[in-house]
C-alpha cells in the first residue's frame, strides 16, 4: 500500500477531516461528482496542484530571481534591480536573464509537491492527534506544525536544483545550463555540493512555509468574516479566488520578511564552494544579510499571491473539495453554553 494510501485511510477516519476550515462533520463528506475528501487521488491531486503552483511560477520569475540572487552575493557591483538588469544584459545579453531556468522549474515543481501535498495530509493527520474541539481552538498551531512538517520533506527534494541554479546564476565561469553545471558540481564536490546549503535552506524555507500556510488560512478566515460583504457560501468561484489571491499577496510579503537573512546565507554558500554559513554570518553582519530585500518582496509577495491563486485553481478544475473557513464545533458551543 503507497503512503498516500495508509495516510488517506488514517484521515477518512478522523472525525473532523476537515478540520481547519469547518467544524461540523456534515462539512467533510464530499460533494455528489467530487473526488473523496482524504482519499490517496485526493492527495495526489494536491500534489499536483503543488507542482504547477511551484514550478510555473518560481520559473517565471527566473530573471528577477537572478537579479535577487547577484544582488545578494555581489552588492558592491549589483547596487538594485535596475542596475542588476542593467549590468546583466550589458555584460551577458538578455538571454542571460534566464540563466538558470531549468533546475528552478524542476526544483520547485518537487517542492511543490512536497510543500503542498504533504501540507495537505500532515494537517489531518495532526487534526486526527488533537480531536475535533482542539484542532479548531488550536488551528493556528496546526497550520505551523503541519506546514513546517511538509516543508522539511519539500527542501530535501529542492536542495540538488537550488543549488544548481545559484552556481549558473552567481558564479563566473560556471556553466550556463542544468547539464553542465550539475555534472561538474558532483565531479568537484560529490553529493555534499546539493546538500550543502541543505540546513540554511530549511532556516529560510521553513518560517518561510509557516508563515506562508498559517497567515494565508488566517487572512482568508479574517477577509471573509471582515471584508467580503456576503458569506463564502454566496460568493462565485471566481470571487472566491479573488479572496485567494488577495490573501495570498498579504501572506508573501510577510514570508519575504521572516525568510531573507536565511536566503543571503543559502545564496552565498551555494555561490563559493569554500564557504560556511558562520563565515558569510559573520562576513555580511546584520545589515548584510538583508540586501536585496525589496526586490525580494516584491517577488515573494506577487509568486505566493500567484501559488495559491493556481493551487486553488487545480482545485476547482478537479473538483476536490474546498471547505470553508473554519467554524466553531457545535460539541465546543454547546460546552461554552453551558458554562455561562
Amino acid at each position: 500500500m503507497s503512503v498516500f494510501s495508509q495516510l488517506a485511510e488514517s484521515s477518512k477516519q478522523n472525525p473532523f477531516s476537515l478540520p481547519v476550515r469547518s467544524g461540523n462533520c456534515a462539512s467533510a463528506v464530499s460533494a455528489p461528482g467530487q473526488v473523496e475528501f482524504g482519499s490517496g487521488k485526493y492527495y495526489a491531486y494536491c500534489a499536483l496542484g503543488g507542482v504547477l503552483s511551484c514550478g510555473i511560477t518560481h520559473t517565471a520569475i527566473v530573471p528577477l530571481d537572478l537579479v535577487k540572487c547577484r544582488i545578494q552575493v555581489n552588492p558592491e557591483k549589483y547596487t538594485g534591480i535596475a542596475t542588476g538588469f542593467r549590468t546583466t544584459i550589458a555584460e551577458e545579453g538578455a538571454r542571460a536573464l534566464v540563466k538558470g531556468w531549468a533546475p528552478t522549474l524542476l526544483g520547485y515543481s518537487a517542492q511543490g509537491l512536497g510543500k503542498f501535498g504533504f501540507y495537505e495530509i500532515f494537517k489531518n493527520v495532526y487534526a486526527d492527534m488533537l480531536g475535533e474541539e482542539n484542532a479548531y481552538l488550536y488551528r493556528t498551531s496546526l497550520y505551523l506544525a503541519a506546514s513546517a512538517s511538509a516543508e522539511f520533506f519539500a527542501d530535501i527534494l529542492l536542495a540538488p536544483m537550488e543549488a544548481t541554479k545559484v552556481r549558473i546564476q552567481t558564479s563566473p565561469g560556471a556553466p550556463p545550463t542544468l547539464r553542465g553545471c550539475a555534472p561538474m558540481i558532483y565531479k568537484a564536490e560529490g553529493l555534499t555540493g546539493f546538500y550543502k546549503g541543505l540546513p540554511p535552506l530549511w532556516m529560510r524555507q521553513i518560517p518561510y512555509t509557516m508563515m506562508k500556510f498559517a497567515c494565508f488560512e488566517k487572512t482568508v478566515e479574517a477577509l471573509y468574516q471582515y471584508v467580503v460583504p456576503k458569506p463564502r457560501a454566496e460568493c462565485s468561484k471566481a470571487e472566491q479566488l479573488v479572496v485567494t489571491f488577495v490573501a495570498g499577496y498579504i501572506a508573501g510579503v510577510f514570508c519575504a520578511i521572516v525568510s531573507h537573512p536565511a536566503d543571503t546565507v543559502v545564496s552565498k554558500l551555494n555561490q563559493d564552494s569554500q564557504a560556511t554559513a558562520g563565515g558569510i554570518l559573520k562576513k555580511l553582519g546584520f545589515a548584510g544579510v538583508w540586501k536585496g530585500l525589496v526586490p525580494r518582496i516584491i517577488m515573494i509577495g506577487t509568486l505566493t499571491a500567484l501559488q495559491w491563486f493556481i493551487y486553488d485553481s487545480v482545485k476547482v478544475a478537479l473538483n476536490l473539495p474546498r471547505p470553508p473557513p473554519p467554524e466553531m464545533p457545535a460539541s465546543l458551543k454547546a460546552k461554552l453554553a453551558a458554562q455561562q
